[in-house]
């Protein structure tokens, strides 16, 4: 078995990302050779669909917001090797993502998806620099966040992957504020002085 450094598997899982960073969904469609393709825009004709990923997150309405005291801000100093780590909790499970701007969604670990009870929707094989790799789709029903929680998040559950990644499906529902070699996640209905 293979052994992928975490530096390589954020360079594979942010060319998955590429140009769909703000996209609210991700089509995987098959090219005329049967190689998956991750699109913003929906399959063309001639390439199948495959599935499509729909990367919305579902937090609090506004009437739910009033009756709750304002989540604290997540403030993270840089850790090993300039990676800035959150602890959080997924389907009450504690694990310590590497905060990847880079990445489009959350990405685990298949031994973590697997003692979470995540299963997979949808598989597909992405293309690494030791060969291929399959990975799937799936869906958290909670993650904790210091005081945020958050419902029905869209995941990857990668092979071999050492340490969870917190992507954009879910840093895009913050603040992000980096400064003072620190970095602020805050509501993004809060004003940050």
């Amino acid at each position: 078995m293979r052994t992928y450094h975490l530096p390589l598997l954020i360079a594979v899982i942010n060319l998955l990302s590429t140009g769909v960073c703000h996209a609210d969904t991700v089509y995987k469609c098959k090219n005329e050779q049967g190689k998956l393709l991750y699109q913003k825009t929906p399959c063309a004709e001639e390439k199948h669909a495959v599935s499509s990923l729909t990367l919305k997150t579902q937090v609090a309405t506004p009437a739910q917001k009033k009756e709750q005291k304002p989540a604290e801000p997540l403030v993270l100093k840089p850790g090993q090797g300039g990676h800035y780590f959150l602890d959080a909790e997924v389907n009450s499970h504690s694990l310590t993502f590497v905060v990847d701007t880079g990445a489009t969604m959350v990405s685990l670990p298949r031994a973590f998806a697997k003692s979470a009870s995540l299963f997979c929707n949808d598989k597909g094989l992405i293309e690494t620099a030791n060969g291929r790799a399959e990975v799937c789709t799936t869906t958290i029903t909670e993650m904790k966040l210091g005081d945020f929680t958050l419902s029905n998040v869209n995941a990857m559950i990668v092979p071999n992957l050492s340490q969870p990644l917190l992507g954009m499906n879910v840093l895009g529902l913050f603040n992000i504020e980096q400064k003072n070699n620190e970095m602020k996640l805050s509501d993004k209905e809060t004003k940050t002085p």
